[in-house]
């Protein structure tokens, strides 16, 4: 095959030249991983998720090392979106890149407030993705994610931001296809599928939990299986419904794997920490794999496991 690849895709409304994005969480508020590489190469850059007001997470220590991954709980620390559009925004869009907004909220109305704030945003903020993968504190006993009408609550809240959204779900339900339907059905014009798997680990020596939120989420290559299942059953369910598919990206290959369960792009997080380039590389990487196998367009790759 001569020539590059075209790895330009849609998610909806919204065009990149290419598939492959930071995920939430992983690449900071602004543009912490420009000094590793040119950010406008990737996607989009996502950034942590961000709260309408300041928010201070959790106590320390936040993140811990496990098998095939990490697990943390920072409890998403952040500025509040006001502080972030002033002090962190106009860095990151110096550097040319896509931006994908990621917002949170302990309640609907924090949702909608978070939403509101962004609605004046750059055009540069090309999506919001909502983060409904956290604790609902108008129901203690579960996330908004565990709960289709919840999900679909946050969601439509979140509305007022002027630009596409993206539902950020949870893999940890007995079924995920309907709380992605209720997300879809609240205006969510895209999945982001998965956030982390809920785990604890505990410092046998000291006989305590090893973080200072107790428990956490796993990260990295243990659940990039995990969300192959997520999307593809999903892509599945909803096949006209754009997918971002997360989890444990470390090559090209892993990336094509999401793509043929049904992703239109895909989000490189956990591998950052230990290669601040990794976004960067699993871009080459996926276009080294597509001249290998002479795919000329990412649509030929997008759920072609389904058929």
């Amino acid at each position: 095959m001569s020539g590059d690849p075209d790895l330009a895709t849609r998610l909806g409304p919204v065009g990149l030249p290419n598939p492959v994005m930071t995920a939430s969480g992983t690449a900071g508020h602004g543009a912490e991983l420009g000094a590793y590489f040119d950010l406008a190469e990737l996607g989009a850059v996502v950034v942590k998720s961000l709260s309408a007001e300041p928010w201070p997470g959790n106590p320390p220590p936040r993140l811990h090392p496990v098998s095939a991954g990490m697990i943390n709980s920072v409890g998403l620390q952040g500025p509040g979106v006001e502080s972030w559009l002033e002090d962190d925004l106009p860095g990151l869009l110096a550097t040319g890149a896509r931006v994908v907004a990621s917002i949170w909220g302990t309640t609907v109305d924090a949702y909608a407030k978070a939403a509101s704030a962004l609605a004046g945003a750059p055009e540069q903020v090309v999506a919001v993705e909502v983060n409904v993968s956290c604790p609902n504190v108008e129901d203690r006993r579960r996330m908004f994610a565990h709960s289709a009408q919840a999900t679909a609550e946050a969601v439509g809240a979140a509305g007022g931001c002027g630009r596409p959204v993206w539902a950020k779900l949870s893999p940890n339900v007995t079924d995920l296809v309907p709380i992605a339907e209720a997300a879809l059905g609240a205006g969510a014009q895209g999945l982001t599928l998965i956030n982390t798997v809920m785990g604890l680990a505990i410092d046998v020596e000291r006989r305590a939990p090893r973080l200072g939120g107790i428990g956490g989420g796993v990260s990295g290559p243990a659940i990039h299986p995990v969300a192959v299942r997520a999307v593809y059953e999903c892509h599945a369910a909803f096949p006209d419904a754009p997918i971002v598919g997360v989890g444990g990206i470390w090559s090209g290959a892993d990336a094509v794997e999401l793509l043929l369960a049904g992703a239109s792009a895909v989000q490189v997080g956990t591998a950052t920490f230990a290669d601040p380039r990794a976004p960067l590389r699993v871009l080459r990487d996926l276009e080294a794999w597509c001249r290998r196998h002479g795919v000329a367009g990412l649509d030929e790759l997008v759920g072609a496991a389904h058929r």
